[in-house]
């Protein structure tokens, strides 16, 4: 039987603190509406001691809010939590996020604090946040590179002083993938109240491995991922939500599933960049302009022969407008061929051979031909203008002489 793997999604949080990505309250408001429609378990709206505009936004969002939860950033401050509980009070979920870093060097360095100390904190800060909500959740910041001894007894603590999940964060991106699954794992075998709360991962991309190790951290036996659309975040950013609900999806023996909607994910990852003011980049996984484009001919004349045999994801499943074959230098006889019989043309095979070669003249000129989509293709009239001054009229030309 299949488990279930909450999704925690923090785009309005931690993507929010991108340099340039500030959203005002009813830009907060609008996305989280989207989010929950999306199917996403945990909304993090916010941090409210941070400002009175976050406070407001946290307070907005909690209020209108049915299906998800509504969660709220602290420190292990009691005037934190105090806000924070304050701004959930409209909630109909509603879960307060507090914490501390347990890395030796947040410790000493961040702290100037003991180990001692720090575990005294973590307590007090989670039987104080269990005043206001029986919802609570406890972050072990830099767990990526705590002690992993320590870090058992600090989740033992908190979880017997009431945390429901405690959340392992990778907060500088520095583990690899099979560390961080180690990490998941020794806290299952070394915390005995464990069973008693869900484990939480929540990955920073500073190399590259934030999804990897979020779902490693899954496989291990972690059941909430916190991520953002885009993989919006600090530095390099956070976990990928998109990714890493395909890759549940695609990797269906693993036994893990979400509740999100896949065919939502295009359109939620345009309105967050057009919102947050932050282009995806056209190779982003799932959700990138080039995510379903083949240009190289090799890749074509087997997309064009069987779709799976380049593409483990219909582009329709998570809301794509479709597949696209671009024409360029380094695209072949059938997709030249496959782009003119969809234009409404049928040439034979010396017809493509001669069109290919002065194809190939104008693709070295070019960095593209042509890039629509395979359900949308221009009017022949528009490739073929009068004045024939664009690739079209050099590959015409190319029939005329024969």
């Amino acid at each position: 039987m299949a488990d279930k793997v909450f999704i925690f999604d923090t785009t309005l949080r931690d993507g929010e603190q991108v340099p340039g990505c500030k959203l005002n309250t009813a830009e907060k408001v609008e996305l989280a509406l989207l989010l929950e429609a999306l199917g996403v378990d945990i909304i993090e709206a916010g941090f409210p001691i941070s400002s009175p505009g976050d406070f407001e936004s946290v307070k907005q969002i909690a209020a209108i809010i049915k299906n998800a939860t509504v969660c709220a950033l602290s420190r292990s401050v009691e005037k934190d939590i105090e806000s924070a509980a304050a701004a959930l009070k409209g909630a109909h979920r509603p879960r307060i996020h507090t914490g501390i870093g347990t890395s030796d060097m947040h410790i000493k360095h961040k702290f100037n604090s003991t180990r001692e100390a720090i575990l005294e904190r973590a307590v007090a800060a989670t039987k104080f946040a269990r005043r206001f909500t029986d919802d609570v959740e406890f972050y072990c910041e830099d767990a990526g590179r705590s002690d992993n001894a320590y870090l058992a007894q600090v989740v033992e603590a908190v979880i017997a002083a009431g945390a429901t999940t405690v959340n392992i964060p990778d907060t500088t991106g520095y583990c690899l993938p099979h560390q961080y699954g180690e990490k998941i794992q020794y806290l299952i075998d070394h915390v005995s109240n464990v069973d008693k709360a869900v484990l939480s991962c929540h990955c920073h991309n500073d190399l590259g491995l934030a999804t990897a190790n979020s779902i490693a951290g899954a496989i291990a036996g972690a059941r909430q991922i916190e991520c953002t659309i885009n993989g919006l975040g600090e530095r390099a950013g956070n976990t990928s939500l998109e990714e890493v609900v395909m890759v549940l999806r695609q990797h269906a023996d693993l036994g893990l599933y979400t509740n999100v909607n896949p065919k939502l994910l295009n359109s939620i990852s345009q309105k967050v960049s057009d919102t947050m003011r932050m282009p995806v980049q056209p190779n982003k996984a799932i959700v990138g302009s080039n995510a379903f484009s083949h240009s190289s001919g090799i890749h074509q004349d087997g997309f064009l022969k069987n779709a799976q045999t380049y593409e483990i994801i219909a582009p329709e499943e998570v809301g794509a407008e479709g597949s696209k074959i671009i024409l360029t230098a380094r695209s072949g006889r059938s997709a030249l061929a496959h782009r003119f019989h969809k234009l409404g043309y049928q040439f034979d095979r010396d017809d493509v051979d001669a069109l290919y070669e002065e194809f190939l003249l104008v693709a070295d000129r070019k960095k593209k031909c042509w890039k629509k989509t395979s359900t949308n293709w221009p009017k022949p009239e528009k490739l073929f203008p009068k004045k024939e001054d664009d690739t079209t009229s050099i590959i015409r030309g190319s029939l005329q002489k024969r």
